[in-house]
């Protein structure tokens, strides 16, 4: 695909645009500025192939799961660099995908057959069935840049953001990923209208929609692992294949933000962080395993 690069500040991309794995080498789709808003149209986990309950997913094609929208090149983001991802909006579809899959998540070895749940969402509910329905929470499971080295698929997490699913990603908050590659190559994906801590069952209600976002290259300040901010909090969010280990990379990560932004020493700045931090998991299903560490900013008021 020819990378055209756009000279309007709002940009659209189609969920045509797909990438199954997050790569340096993959085309840029289009190329905006530090400062540009991007909508950016996604399809769901399963790449919209579930249609119906009755369909289940045994003839799914599983090399079509977990597309990403994207990627896009970002004017003046170099390695080293921070970028900032402001997200404005999230719009989904009024239907989404609940499963139910053998060997796949925490329960998954008990899990005898397949079972697939169309849900409609009406009224900002999720309706599991005639008597409960849930909340909806809009949220993005995969986003993020491309890695430094090989190419990582976009159903797997790492410190270049990816497959997260952090329920905290959500409308009114903003990311921030280490630059890896020139330009970020940023692409998103895999919506969920709502999901549980954890994701145990490897499914929230996968959902297609839509993302707005801003995005803006910050210079003069590097960062190892994504970060994520709320109207109330920071958490710093790591992966790695033992949970402890996303948790103690998390926790280590906020500690010495703590360390440099209040000037606290190491034992004061673990004190702090143990009186009132909250060490908390964000998915415990994917290749490697997701956590965050969060710090209110009543203690902590700004990172960058």
């Amino acid at each position: 695909m020819i990378i055209q690069k756009e000279l309007i500040h709002v940009l659209k991309i189609s969920k045509e645009n797909k990438i199954y794995q997050m790569c340096k080498e993959n085309p840029a789709v289009a190329v905006v500025e530090s400062g540009a808003v991007i909508a950016f149209e996604t399809s769901d986990a399963f790449n919209d192939q579930v249609i119906s309950e009755e369909q289940g997913i045994a003839k799914l094609d599983w090399d079509q799961v977990n597309p990403a929208t994207g990627p896009v090149y970002v004017e003046g983001a170099k390695v080293g660099d921070v970028l900032k991802v402001q997200i404005q909006a999230i719009n989904i579809a009024d239907t989404g995908v609940l499963a139910a899959i053998p060997d796949a998540g925490l329960l998954g070895d008990q899990v005898t057959e397949p079972e697939v749940k169309i849900l409609n969402i009406t009224d900002g509910y999720v309706h599991f069935n005639s008597e409960i329905k849930v909340p909806v929470n809009p949220m993005i499971g995969v986003i993020g840049v491309a890695p430094a080295g090989e190419g990582i698929p976009c159903g797997a997490p790492d410190s270049h953001g990816g497959n997260m699913d952090n329920k905290k990603i959500v409308a009114g908050t903003t990311l921030y990923f280490p630059v890896f590659t020139e330009g970020a190559m940023l692409a998103m994906g895999d919506l969920h209208a709502a999901m549980g801590d954890g994701e145990i069952m490897v499914t929230g209600v996968e959902i297609a929609g839509s993302v707005k976002v801003q995005v803006d290259v910050l210079k003069g300040r590097s960062i190892a692992h994504p970060i994520l901010e709320t109207n109330s909090h920071y958490y710093t969010i790591a992966s790695h294949k033992d949970l402890l280990e996303a948790v103690k990379i998390s926790t280590a990560e906020m500690q010495k933000i703590v360390m440099e932004k209040l000037g606290l020493s190491f034992n004061e700045a673990g004190m702090l962080l143990s009186m009132a931090g909250d060490a908390e998991i964000a998915q415990v299903v994917d290749p490697l395993l997701t956590a965050r560490f969060g710090l209110s900013k009543d203690i902590l008021p700004e990172i960058f």
